[in-house]
């Protein structure tokens, strides 16, 4: 219950020590100022890391040729293995899951643009209709590439939110024709991108960029979805699209730089554990801070019952019993600990949302944030901290005998 003796006696016992005071609740605010940004931070880091892998779809594997760095059955190292339509295929009818595929031929994919009399320079990027899932496309209007465009070598494209400001500024540009280096492409969709860059670029069909920029039949990688396959599940794939290559193109299938085989959705485990154990680094480097901020308290506390011996003495003399002087010295600490953790909370708070707003946007860091959860979480860890550190002086306090008080000097 509230006392108002007792809290004014408090407030001026801190009074007295001002220095002493501010010293024991700035080692609690730091602790707490720390733990917080640390926290923030490490939310900024896993934040980057998502956006950076929901950029494109989490389950999927990409696949690109490269030269072979090992002698293999009488063959020399530096064959290069140049993936082709005819893999595509192969890898297809190893897919049996069904699950999404593409491929691309990309060639000099920065390319010049032109409606009218508007121009600019996009990334072109062929592809096959599956494309927009494993991009993680979103269709505004239109629609996207399908098996027609690339049976028929269609000359059409979907194109990026900024490649239709640049060219069409107010206009509709669906049914419009625009010209990428000379060759004329019909608009049939317009897109939007998680992906940082990725909006700025048009997606023709595999088969007409391989046609129209001299590709023969060539692919600069293939791109498939693991559906809903375990992590060995998708491993497991891998080897064994490894194995098709290798005996097609007779490499070493321990040959790494020969084909190179990306698992997406091991890499994304990796990382986010990674990003977990900076996380628990973190708590252990934050709470060891608080717990020297509080044993700071704690020490200071133990100090200050030293100076007031005579004190309690006349207190427990006069008829104060021990759970009052226990009381009152819990409160003093929760206090202390309170007020600086609190005012080391809202500092990190305020840190973090100013690195929100005002720092530049970046593809690793991004949105450094705290959880309300744990924000509530470690006021309540500050209360239970300064209780526990007022208890040891409280219970010495209590246990002083009110003659042995008098006498002390």
């Amino acid at each position: 219950m509230f006392n108002k003796e007792v809290w004014s006696e408090i407030l001026s016992t801190i009074r007295a020590n001002r220095l002493r005071t501010f010293l024991t609740a700035f080692s609690v605010a730091w602790g707490i100022f720390m733990l917080i940004v640390l926290l923030g931070s490490g939310q900024g880091l896993r934040n980057g890391a998502e956006n950076q892998f929901q950029s494109d779809a989490v389950n999927s594997i990409w696949i690109n040729g490269g030269v072979t760095s090992k002698v293999h059955n009488g063959f020399q190292p530096g064959r290069t293995v140049q993936l082709r339509n005819e893999d595509f295929a192969m890898i297809q009818r190893q897919n049996t899951t069904g699950s999404e595929m593409t491929a691309s031929y990309d060639g000099r994919n920065i390319r010049t643009l032109s409606y009218k009399n508007a121009t600019g320079a996009f990334t072109v990027r062929s592809c096959m209709p599956d494309h927009d899932y494993l991009e993680n496309c979103k269709l505004e209007q239109g629609r996207f590439i399908n098996n027609n465009d690339i049976t028929s070598y269609g000359k059409v494209c979907a194109i990026g939110k900024p490649v239709e400001e640049a060219l069409f500024n107010k206009e509709n540009p669906i049914g419009k024709y625009i010209n990428v280096d000379g060759v004329p492409f019909k608009v049939i969709g317009q897109f939007t991108d998680p992906g940082r860059g990725d909006n700025e670029r048009i997606y023709i069909p595999v088969s007409t960029a391989q046609r129209a920029f001299n590709g023969q039949d060539k692919l600069s990688v293939i791109w498939l979805s693991t559906g809903n396959m375990t992590v060995d599940e998708s491993e497991k794939m891998v080897g064994d699209i490894r194995k098709l290559l290798s005996t097609k193109y007779n490499f070493d299938p321990e040959d790494r730089q020969a084909a190179s085989i990306w698992n997406n959705s091991v890499e994304y485990i990796r990382v986010m554990e990674m990003l977990s154990n900076i996380r628990i680094f973190i708590w252990v480097i934050g709470i060891g801070t608080l717990i020297a901020g509080i044993v700071g308290v704690s020490n200071i506390m133990m100090i200050a019952v030293k100076e007031r011996t005579k004190e309690i003495g006349v207190r427990k003399a006069i008829g104060a019993n021990p759970n009052s002087i226990i009381s009152m010295i819990i409160q003093e600490s929760v206090l202390i600990t309170a007020v600086a953790g609190y005012i080391g909370l809202m500092f990190g708070v305020l840190v973090l949302e100013g690195a929100r707003r005002f720092m530049p946007p970046s593809d690793f860091f991004r949105n450094p944030e705290v959880d309300l959860g744990v924000a509530v979480s470690a006021v309540i860890l500050l209360v239970i901290a300064g209780a526990i550190a007022g208890l040891i002086p409280a219970l010495r306090a209590a246990r002083i005998e009110p003659i042995a008080a008098l006498r002390e000097e």
